[in-house]
């Protein structure tokens, strides 16, 4: 395939495309080829930085084998005059003071070296010299040991090899944390371990002393350790840069060898300070890249000024063509009239809406055809305030007459019309049909007349008071009679039910609600209050109902509502009356159902303080009784009739006719006073009472009466029941258990008289709390409809069940609990204790 097949491929297909497609592809050419020109600049330095990087880490790598090596020698031969002296102290040619002057001179030989110690095989310092300059925690005086960390470190290793041994450790002296370098020689003495020498250098001193002045000058020279920590010297933070970052450089060139004959514990580290500028920092490199971009920029903006004119245009179409469809669309009719009143255009809705073509209608001035011919004086007014440019904002509202003759209520909002020059060329108007606001709008007035009408033939003081304001928003006609036409009966009202009012709001200067913002569908939807209370000036007892509201305007109000309860609250003091006279009678009846056992109870203690006098008075006729014998006798007269007096004051506090009184009363008492009443009644029918009463128990806020007559009264039924059933003597029995109650949401105590009688039938079951009602003969039916009332009234509940054996009835038990004294309550007692 040649050069000419290809070219006429190649036109065959760029006719093929679209001149969108073909412009693409020519911004494409020069893009790419500018692109490729980058590329290669880039390539082309990346090589040449390859190759520098390449040469440094060259000569690094020769330097720092250098330097290894002259501190190697630098060692070695230090080693080699500590193994001299350790021979001259083996062959006893030299003494202390000779050890310390040799150990001087070597010192000031050789500035590196920090200290020479002679230390005898008991680790035992014999002699040892220190540099002036060093005064530091190790400075070491004959006599000293060495101390646990250098006998585990170097002692012991150069016993066992019997040679040099390098270590190195840290120290602390005045300028700070110091590293040294220690060699451990041995003494031998002929072939015993005698001790050794200990050289301590300053490895701040081997990297200055021991590292060529021109490698220290080249690069940044540090001695480390193992674990990469700097020991002397100081090294070089690598810098993040993109040429790092590409891999085309290492920021700093460094190498590292260790030291012989110390190891791979101590390293040589060298660090090449950057002399070039790299890659990013070439100038030449950047006029490139500058140039490349800026041709790159220049043909994309080439491109895209041509894109945007193109899309202006069609943008313009397309808002075109969207604003026509909007305007048919919309069911507001749009007019726009010219300085002098003329109509230059109208839109299909305002057509439609006057039933005029636009052809009718553009070019006419006033008076226009849809006018009404009865209102032209009128609008012509408002066709001058217009033009005039005093429109108010609200509109103009006005009768517009259809072509067909019909009308309708419209309204019309005026705004300039204003071209690209920012100059006024006339007016546009909006028409809007209002007629079905305007007839909904007088529903709702019409409704609101039938509203209020209501409210104000109300039996019940109706008033609205905003939060925060002493104005009045809604008063009906029963308040106004009551309280006036102010807000003072209303906040009174508040006040003396002791409705809790909102937190207000300070009072703001200006006609913003002060309140606004609060939450109002959380406020408004809260439960209404409700208080009872005695007004004084009305001499009436007023219900009082509270419920905060949105008024219509947005702001928080609150409503209250007071109705007149006068005749309510005298049928309930009546009633309340009636059943206190009700209980009196029932205790009354309860105590004569009782008459014979309690004359029985009674005639034993009379009975024998008769045998007891009459006793005493023949004794003393006939001169047979001492004075002791009198005393005695009496005193057992005295504690009969203290027998007899306490029947009758328990029988007469049972019956006695008293104002409800209720009060903390104690459990204990109130069950031991019911049980010694019932207990009479017991011991007739020969009926064994048995009571329980749990320990600890709270008392109870009730009126203790009416709860002993609820007992005496389930009691003496239950005495009744096991006598009609016929027990055995061991079968006849009643049990009285008072225990704690928690079941549900229910917490109390819980009060229950369990018989072996013969139960309740299920018929009977049905109508036990029936007032009126009873299975006895002479029974009026009120116990148990009084015993319910009563203990429903203290906020307990009471029920029966019976108690089977299989599908016998053994007995039946009656139950009633009464709540725990609530917080209101105990506040109560303490105000007024008994």
């Amino acid at each position: 395939m040649n050069i000419a097949s290809l070219s006429a491929q190649f036109r065959t297909w760029w006719r093929k495309q679209t001149p969108h497609r073909q412009d693409r592809f020519a911004l494409l050419g020069p893009i790419v080829s500018v692109l490729l020109f980058l590329i290669v600049i880039l390539a082309s330095f990346a090589y040449l930085r390859l190759e520098e990087i390449d040469r440094e880490q060259e000569s690094i790598k020769r330097d720092v084998e250098y330097a290894q090596q002259n501190l190697r020698l630098r060692l070695l031969d230090r080693q080699e005059k500590f193994q001299r002296l350790a021979r001259d102290i083996a062959s006893n040619d030299i003494n202390n003071d000779s050890f310390i002057a040799q150990a001087e001179d070597l010192i000031s030989k050789h500035p590196e070296l920090h200290a020479v110690s002679w230390i005898d095989n008991k680790q035992k310092v014999i002699a040892t010299y220190t540099v002036a300059s060093a005064i530091n925690t190790q400075i070491r005086r004959e006599g000293d040991k060495l101390n646990q960390r250098e006998s585990a470190s170097g002692y012991a290793l150069v016993k066992d090899s019997s040679g040099p041994v390098y270590a190195h450790t840290i120290t602390t002296d005045n300028a700070g944390v110091l590293p040294i370098l220690q060699v451990f020689v041995p003494i031998q003495d002929h072939g015993r371990f005698a001790g050794l020498i200990l050289g301590e250098y300053s490895i701040e001193g081997l990297l200055r002393f021991g590292v060529p002045s021109e490698i220290n000058t080249k690069y940044a020279v540090t001695l480390i350790n193992g674990k990469n920590s700097v020991l002397a010297g100081s090294a070089i933070t690598p810098r993040y840069s993109i040429t790092a970052a590409l891999k085309l450089s290492r920021t700093p060139y460094e190498y590292q060898l260790p030291v012989s004959p110390v190891g791979n514990d101590l390293l040589l580290r060298a660090q090449g300070y950057r002399t070039s500028l790299g890659l990013v920092g070439s100038a030449l490199f950047w006029l490139a890249a500058a140039l490349s971009v800026l041709t790159v920029w220049m043909l994309f903006a080439t491109w895209r000024h041509t894109r945007k004119r193109q899309f202006a245009q069609q943008a313009l179409i397309r808002e075109t063509n969207f604003r026509r469809a909007m305007e048919n669309s919309m069911l507001t009719g749009m007019r726009a009239l010219d300085l002098t009143g003329k109509i230059t255009y109208v839109n299909p809705a305002f057509c439609q809406m006057t039933g005029w073509s636009e052809e009718e209608l553009v070019g006419c001035t006033a008076p226009f055809p849809y006018w009404p011919k009865n209102d032209h004086a009128l609008l012509n007014e408002q066709l001058r305030i217009q033009l005039s440019g005093q429109s108010p904002a609200s509109g103009f509202q006005f009768k517009v007459s259809r072509k067909d003759g019909g009308q309708f209520d419209a309204r019309m909002y005026v705004s300039p019309l204003i071209d690209d020059k920012g100059v006024q060329t006339g007016w546009m108007t909006s028409t809007t049909d209002i007629t079905e606001p305007n007839r909904i709008r007088h529903q709702l007035l019409e409704s609101q007349d039938r509203f209020i009408t209501v409210l104000e033939s109300m039996d019940a003081s109706v008033s609205v008071a905003p939060l925060g304001r002493t104005d009045l928003l809604f008063a009906n006609k029963l308040y106004r009679s009551w309280f006036g036409a102010d807000t003072v009966g209303h906040m009174r009202l508040i006040a003396e039910a002791g409705i809790p009012l909102r937190e207000q709001v300070e009072e703001s200067g200006d006609d913003v609600d002060s309140l606004a913002g609060l939450p109002y569908s959380q406020i408004n939807t809260d439960s209404s209050n409700q208080f009872e209370l005695f007004c004084a000036d009305l001499n009436k007892w007023l219900e009082i109902r509270s419920r905060y509201i949105t008024w219509v305007d947005g702001r928080l109000a609150q409503m209250v509502i007071a109705t007149d309860i006068t005749q309510r609250r005298n049928a309930e003091m009546q009633e309340a009356l009636q059943v206190e006279r009700a209980q009196s009678a029932s205790r009354l009846i309860t105590m004569g159902e009782m008459a014979s056992s309690v004359a029985h109870e009674l005639n034993q203690p009379l009975t024998a303080i008769n045998i007891y006098c009459n006793g005493i008075v023949t004794r003393i006729k006939d001169q047979q009784i001492s004075e002791n014998e009198i005393i005695s006798t009496l005193e057992k007269t005295s504690k009969q009739a203290q027998r007899a007096a306490q029947i009758i004051q328990r029988i007469r506090t049972f019956v006695k006719r008293s104002a409800p009184n209720r009060n903390l009363s104690n459990i204990y008492l109130m069950v031991e006073s019911a049980r010694e009443l019932a207990d009479i009644e017991m011991r007739r029918r020969n009926v064994h009472l048995h009571f329980y009463v749990a320990a600890r128990l709270p008392k109870l806020f009730v009126d203790p009466i009416l709860i002993e007559q609820v007992l005496i009264n389930l009691l003496k039924n239950a005495a009744e029941s096991v006598d009609n059933a016929r027990r055995t003597p061991s079968n006849r029995r009643v049990e009285l258990r008072v225990a704690p109650m928690t079941e549900e949401s229910r917490v109390g105590v819980e009060f229950s008289v369990i018989d072996t009688g013969s139960g309740i039938p299920p018929d009977v079951m049905a109508r036990l709390y029936e007032s009126f009602f009873s299975t006895k003969a002479e029974g009026m039916g009120m116990g148990l409809s009084l015993c319910r009332s009563i203990v429903e009234s203290h906020a307990g509940r009471i029920k029966a069940e019976n108690i089977y054996n299989g599908e016998l009835i053994t007995g039946c038990r009656f139950s009633f609990w009464l709540p725990l004294p609530t917080e209101s309550e105990l506040k109560t007692e303490q105000l007024n204790p008994a």
